[in-house]
């Protein structure tokens, strides 16, 4: 049997929070009816969802931790196609309220990128194909 990831999952502190920003800003659609503690998003390619972190500890068994301020652990990927593209999603992310970690720039590897962080400090990276 071939494995494969299926879904990426993020824990997180305040839901509905969270939910808005990644329907509302991101655009990623949800059918989500305000109905705690999971949510998860219509995505084609790999499922995404939330969980909220106060239920985990029953969930494991354990009190798990947690990265504070801007999370350095993992990053969310969004491709935009053509290099100009990140400009405009990175525009349109910072000025609907994502939080600017750095600003578009010109890759050694030959992509254009950006990145936001959302409202618990989970980085977003706004990224392009490649050119040659």
């Amino acid at each position: 049997m071939k494995i494969k990831f299926d879904l990426i999952g993020i824990f997180v502190g305040d839901i509905h929070k969270m939910v808005s920003f990644y329907r509302d800003i991101i655009g990623i659609a949800t059918d989500w009816k305000d109905d705690p503690p999971y949510a998860e998003f219509q995505h084609d390619g790999i499922r995404f969802a939330m969980y909220e972190r106060r239920e985990l500890p029953k969930l494991l068994g354990q009190m798990p931790e947690y990265p504070e301020k801007l999370n350095g652990t993992f990053e969310l990927a969004i491709n935009v196609g053509e290099p100009e593209n990140v400009d405009v999603y990175f525009n349109k992310y910072v000025d609907a309220g994502a939080v600017p970690v750095y600003e578009p720039r010109n890759e050694p590897w030959k992509m254009r990128s950006a990145m936001i962080a959302d409202p618990e400090g989970n980085l977003i990276e706004i990224g392009s194909d490649f050119w040659e």
